[in-house]
């Protein structure tokens, strides 16, 4: 076999299921389906009355399975997932860690899992101290004076602090002349977007050569016009915005406010305040840096902390304790008349608070800085490791923080960043955050997190280092990796941009 060639190889491994082992071909549920199967059993009364219900004109389209079909069939959908527990996943500006089980077990405690938003308050006194107890701890963690809860994400939670921020100018009659958010280049890309969601002007600010924020730059676009700054800090390219403390202060002087993107807040918790440096507002996704189960479109949170200037004007409802310790609920204008409106209907995600509250206490603040410093220190492992190798376009500037940005300078002509990426998934692993920030052509954001032994980065280090020569000696296998995976390489751009979202059966 070892006279093969890999695509010799290939066509002898054909078989004639399209199964290869336990990597099992599966194809669309409605090529699978028949209208004359079905997963459900009717006895004689139940087919006597669906007799007597109007009948359908037409084809219903929907794929008939048998039970077993169609567990098998989503179950060998699942297998071809990649998970967080199947092995490392490198999503830079992701966070994708490890969680707890300890934190899951919580969570599913009836008390927390079963409690209905709707409850008398009188009967869900442990759920609200649970909020309370969760609010202090941010609090505690940023320096700030209040957070609001109900957010249900980061961007979500870029909203309401956008929101604060425009109800305290009009409080001093000057929403209607200030309306520009400066964004520096390094920021995330969905602050421009909340910012223009929430009616504001939005005006770049550009990066440095160190891939910071161009003080200078900043501090001549202050003005009268200015509402404020969102700043990501650390940055969309891994790197500590070393002038956060005087662009707050610039910006303060100015009259404007501070917001800061805390989805990085998993590298410094423990370790840096950011009301310590002048932050007005700044969302926290529970999930990226207490370990709560990513978003994915399902049950995100991402409260806010306010500073002094900001908490008068946070968002209905608020969970307060009043002298005696005692939990209540804040849900009208009336008794918070300065409040801005709500985000959303109730008081948040009961799940990922329980979660992100287990993951606190079981840390405790000792072992939370612990937690940034690892992330820190792994992100630093694979760039002293990558770096020979691979561009790293900040490098000299210093110490990354909790993720390491690298790009596809050196490559062979006609190879880029999507070739490395894709060769990733051979290799066994989801590929890195690709073409991300704009600010580095081709780059590749790499980020551990700091639930990831050596073992494991070594051996992703093995497989970087690997398929970085093969890019660069011009390997042509690498432009059309992956070869291994249950589909070959995607148009992913097609698909996004023209998505086929209604099957069509193929004509007869």
């Amino acid at each position: 076999m070892n006279d093969f060639s890999p695509a010799d190889w290939r066509a002898a491994s054909d078989t004639v299921t399209g199964n290869r082992a336990l990597d099992l071909e599966e194809p669309l549920i409605f090529e699978l389906g028949d209208v004359g199967r079905s997963g459900v059993d009717f006895d004689g009364d139940a087919t006597e009355m669906l007799e007597t219900l109007p009948r359908r004109t037409a084809p219903v389209d929907l794929p008939g399975l048998s039970e077993p079909e169609c567990v098998r069939h989503y179950t060998r959908l699942s297998r071809q997932n990649y998970a967080i527990d199947l092995g490392l996943f490198p999503l830079g500006s992701c966070t994708m860690k490890h969680n707890p089980r300890l934190n899951e077990k919580v969570a599913r405690m009836p008390g927390f899992a079963a409690v209905h938003p709707l409850q008398p308050q009188s009967t869900v006194t442990g759920a609200l101290t649970v909020i309370a107890d969760l609010a202090d701890w941010l609090v505690r963690l940023t320096g700030m004076s209040a957070v609001a809860m109900s957010p249900k994400a980061g961007a979500h939670g870029e909203l309401c602090g956008l929101m604060a921020i425009h109800a305290a100018l009009d409080a001093r009659g000057e929403a209607a002349t200030r309306r520009v958010i400066l964004v520096p280049e390094s920021a995330h890309g969905t602050n421009p977007a909340t910012a223009a969601f929430a009616g504001f002007d939005v005006a770049a600010i550009p990066a440095g050569a160190d891939g910071r924020v161009d003080l200078p730059a900043l501090l001549a676009r202050l003005g009268p016009d200015v509402a404020g700054v969102m700043i990501t800090n650390p940055n969309t390219c891994g790197l500590f915005e070393r002038d956060m403390k005087a662009i707050a202060d610039a910006v303060h002087a100015a009259g404007g406010y501070v917001y800061c993107d805390g989805a990085n807040f998993n590298a410094i918790v423990g370790r840096v305040r950011p009301g310590d440096l002048g932050v007005d507002a700044m969302h926290i996704n529970l999930h990226k840096t207490f370990s709560t189960p990513h978003g994915g479109g399902g049950p995100g949170a991402g409260p806010v902390v306010l500073s002094a200037a900001l908490a008068p004007f946070a968002p209905l409802p608020h969970v307060v304790r009043d002298g005696g310790g005692c939990v209540g609920l804040v849900e009208h204008a009336v008794d918070r008349p300065e409040a801005f409106g709500r985000m959303c209907a109730f008081h948040g995600q009961m799940g990922m608070f329980t979660r992100a509250l287990a993951f606190i206490l079981t840390h405790g603040a000792d072992g939370l800085a612990r937690v940034a410093e690892d992330a820190v220190l792994n992100a630093n492992y694979l760039l002293a490791r990558l770096r020979d190798v691979l561009d790293a376009p900040f490098a000299h500037t210093g110490p990354c923080m909790h993720e390491a940005l690298f790009s596809d300078a050196g490559f062979a002509e006609g190879f880029s960043t999507i070739d490395l990426a894709k060769g990733l998934i051979d290799e066994g692993f989801h590929p890195m955050t690709v073409y991300f920030p704009l600010v580095v052509h081709g780059a590749m954001l790499v980020e551990p997190t700091e639930t990831e032994g050596k073992a494991a980065l070594d051996q992703f280090v093995d497989a970087m280092r690997d398929l970085a020569q093969r890019a660069k000696a011009g390997d042509p296998a690498l432009r059309s990796a992956p070869h291994h995976a249950p589909r070959r390489r995607v148009d992913e751009t097609l698909a996004a941009r023209k998505p086929r979202l209604v099957f069509e059966a193929p004509v007869q």
